[in-house]
């Protein structure tokens, strides 16, 4: 119940930092830091060495608060709107491959695991870590 406690923002710098020192599994891949997070984007995200680490507890954390829960529902969450030339502005959907590879990498460091026909959801694991982090903050 503590990651509902705790301000989005802190759990998500807090996790990423814990990605970045005690997860090897969880990595950038290689030539991420030219991708943009969704079509409609100019540009690539400026904080490029720690935006995967960033991304990464962002999506454990909505997988947590939303799951189970699959890619495309996760490009509805990170997507924007589309400004498409003059008139009104449209809903546009978010990478799904940096979501894809993230939800990858935190199955393969046992977080997240695969509900049947349903999505994914927060392994127990992934869900004493979340609320251990959360803790620590409280803490503070």
């Amino acid at each position: 119940m503590s990651i509902y406690v705790v301000e989005p923002e802190a759990l998500i710098e807090a996790v990423a930092q814990k990605f970045k020192d005690e997860f090897p599994e969880i990595k950038p891949p290689e030539g991420s830091q030219f991708w943009k997070t969704a079509f409609f984007k100019e540009l690539a995200p400026i904080d490029s060495e720690n935006f995967w680490y960033i991304r990464c507890a962002s999506v454990l954390r909505k997988v947590k608060k939303f799951g189970p829960i699959g890619v495309n529902k996760l490009r509805k969450l990170y997507g924007g709107r589309n400004r498409g030339g003059p008139g009104l502005n449209h809903s546009a959907k978010g990478a799904g491959k940096i979501i894809r590879v993230a939800l990858q990498q935190l199955e393969d460091s046992n977080l997240v695991m695969k509900a049947e026909k349903r999505g994914r959801v927060v392994s127990p694991e992934g869900t004493s870590f979340l609320e251990r982090t959360a803790h620590s903050i409280l803490r503070k």
